[in-house]
């Protein structure tokens, strides 16, 4: 049976997306899809109502901007950048799932003490 893809956990595709940002710079939303789906080895593909969902999300938070310009295809496209507001949730976020990463793995490597 082949390995399905990665199912995202709530607020996790919001985190790549602005850590993406902080990285890369402004870019469109096709663009910040595809950058998260080479980063993750492809283990995690992205379509186009996912992304833009979450697009939708961080501008009424205020995390992301957006503004139009010219794709490199020479298409209207609608480019977005990390907010100061964004840069400090995306920190604050990021220590959450370090933590909770970190804690992960420890339950994870447990040991059996032979009983059930």
């Amino acid at each position: 049976m082949a390995e399905s893809k990665l199912d995202l956990l709530q607020g996790t595709l919001d985190l790549m997306v602005m850590q993406t940002l902080a990285a890369m710079g402004s870019l469109h939303g096709y663009g910040i899809a595809r950058r998260i789906e080479q980063v993750s080895g492809d283990e995690v593909l992205l379509n186009q109502g996912t992304i833009y969902a979450s697009l939708v999300r961080l501008l009424q938070r205020g995390w992301i901007s957006a503004e139009w310009g010219t794709s490199e295809n020479n298409r209207k496209a609608r480019f977005y950048s990390i907010t100061a507001d964004g840069r400090r949730q995306l920190a604050e976020d990021a220590k959450y799932w370090q933590r909770l990463a970190d804690v992960m793995g420890r339950v994870l490597s447990m040991e059996s003490d032979g009983g059930e």
